[in-house]
């Protein structure tokens, strides 16, 4: 990749972020479960964090120094059928709305790194792979806590 396709690139992983935003926000005000209403409304801050980081990155090219995380995936997110979005939805339902989605950018991310011929690129790319994988885990361990209250 050249730094216009990194620019490119760059440009849509902010796009990305700005509608989870988007999404985890209108969603922490659809939901009634207060617990799941504050988990959906750190992602959101979360989301908008991430496409600041992406401004930074764009402006200086250093990401792969500001975070690099490795995360446990439980799989728990695999096992889940989408759910429609709806207002009647339970909580488990909508974080796993939020599990697949985050699932989803990984998976974008990750595909999108096996192409990168940089390795900078593809670091960089991993590293958002791993972000959205963040997401996922902290997904499925609330969901383990309100989808399966039975097991505390």
């Amino acid at each position: 990749m050249n730094e216009t396709n990194i620019d490119k690139l760059i440009d849509f992983a902010i796009e990305q972020e700005h509608e989870a935003y988007a999404f985890y926000k209108a969603a922490s005000q659809k939901v009634t479960n207060p617990g799941v209403k504050q988990l959906f409304l750190e992602l959101s801050r979360d989301e908008e964090g991430h496409a600041n980081l992406l401004e930074m990155y764009r402006k200086n090219k250093v990401l792969g120094k500001i975070f690099k995380t490795q995360v446990i995936d439980y799989k728990i997110t695999e096992t889940q059928d989408m759910p429609a979005l709806s207002i009647n939805m339970k909580p488990a339902e909508a974080i796993t709305i939020a599990m697949k989605r985050e699932l989803n950018a990984a998976e974008l991310y990750r595909s999108l790194a096996a192409q990168a011929v940089n390795g900078s690129e593809k670091e960089a790319l991993e590293n958002l792979a791993n972000m959205e994988m963040g997401h996922k885990h902290k997904l499925e361990n609330a969901f383990v806590e309100i989808g399966y209250p039975e097991v505390f």
